[in-house]
């Protein structure tokens, strides 16, 4: 018992390091897909350094609920993989200690992972996701000239393009406007107007384009007819469509990303009709759970992989656990696909990848606790592999 908590102690700690190293190196490439979006906020926008960094900061919690669980699979793969072609393994089962044996630790550590992305999962991602929306709102309130160039068709706004031909950013006014709106399905409005005003409207959280002196040339798509309207003031209220595209949700209403467990519990209960919002709510509240539950079912499929590929390099039996977490995540990505489904229940499209994956894991286990090869072609190549490489 004293030697089986000793390996246990040891194959414990042999897990931490690499699981560090995969956290810092996948944070890192999940935060370097966002360059895009800060670089345009940079350089369009005036974003100041300390916001940048506040902003990558926010994204983080969102990241981790994918992070953890795969660190989690890829540290208990490097560690079997290195007990195996150290001999480890075999020296371990000469003395008695079976594959199941060394589990508990394996166990113990995706628990702890398990726990690490439930946190996030409930808690980080609602309230990064939030404070990043008040974060973008708050530059939007400082920035009244968001996105508008001079002398430059801006379409930053859904549904319409902007040009400008002068921006007086000391009094907030704009000259020489053209607007051309397309919100209307049916009719296709262009206004022109010598000057305007653009702010903002705290109150309901959204842009409004004050135009002075003006006139509408209105095409209606139906009857092939054109209107023109003269006016004194005219507003035009203007959504934001690229500037902030990350950033679900309008206004003051909470969307699904948002909400904390309870918050999608409450919403899920109350909903009267079951519409798209529904579905996504009941995506997202299966969602929480399922994934943290992944570092149970990567962990163990690692440990499988690890111990199965003894005679392979480790770059492929890295590569082979990338290429299983990439089908989690497909399996994962198809129930988003379909949240809005009827016929394919979230609670079917959320756990279908643990289930498929965990099965799966499962099936090698087994086959490696017992020294089977699971396939004799994998096998071959292994042999040979382990040929070119002596």
């Amino acid at each position: 018992m004293k030697i089986n908590s000793i390996i246990n102690r040891y194959l414990f700690k042999e897990m931490i390091p690499p699981f560090l190293i995969n956290m810092v190196f996948f944070t890192f490439l999940f935060l370097m897909a966002k360059i895009l979006f800060i670089t345009n906020l940079v350089v369009n926008h005036n974003i100041g350094l300390s916001r940048v960094i506040l902003m990558l900061f926010l994204f983080i919690p969102y990241f981790l609920v994918f992070v953890i669980p795969m660190s989690v699979m890829m540290s208990v793969l490097l560690t079997f993989l290195r007990f195996s072609s150290d001999n480890e393994l075999t020296a371990l089962k000469t003395g008695g200690i079976s594959l199941y044996g060394l589990l508990p630790p394996v166990i113990i550590f995706c628990l702890i992972g398990f726990v690490l992305t439930l946190t996030m999962s409930v808690y980080g991602m609602p309230w990064g996701r939030a404070s990043i929306k008040r974060l973008t709102m708050e530059v939007a309130t400082s920035n009244l000239e968001l996105g508008l160039r001079e002398r430059t068709f801006n379409n930053n706004f859904k549904d319409i393009m902007l040009y400008v031909s002068e921006v007086d950013m000391k009094k907030g006014e704009l000259k020489d406007v053209f607007v051309e709106d397309k919100r209307s399905e049916s009719i296709v409005s262009t206004v022109v107007a010598p000057k305007g005003i653009l702010f903002f409207e705290k109150e309901r959280l959204i842009f409004r384009l004050r135009l002075f002196d003006g006139k509408i040339n209105q095409v209606s798509m139906k009857n092939k007819s054109v209107n023109s309207i003269g006016f004194e003031t005219y507003d035009i209220n203007l959504d934001l469509k690229s500037a902030f595209s990350d950033i679900e949700g309008k206004g003051k209403i909470k969307d699904e990303k948002e909400m904390s467990f309870p918050e999608l519990r409450d919403y899920l209960s109350k909903a009267e009709n079951k519409n798209s919002k529904y579905f996504k709510a009941l995506v997202e509240l299966h969602q929480k759970i399922s994934i943290p539950f992944a570092c149970f079912v990567l962990g163990i499929l690692a440990v499988s992989l690890g111990a199965q590929l003894k005679s392979a390099r480790r770059s492929f039996g890295l590569g082979l656990g990338l290429i299983f977490f990439l089908f989690y995540y497909l399996l994962l990505s198809i129930g988003y696909v379909f949240k809005n489904s009827e016929w394919y229940p979230p609670f079917i499209g959320m756990w279908i990848p643990n289930i498929v994956t965990g099965g799966i894991g499962l099936f090698l286990l087994v086959r490696t606790a017992s020294e089977r090869q699971v396939f004799s072609m994998l096998a071959g190549f292994l042999k040979r592999n382990a040929t070119l490489k002596e």
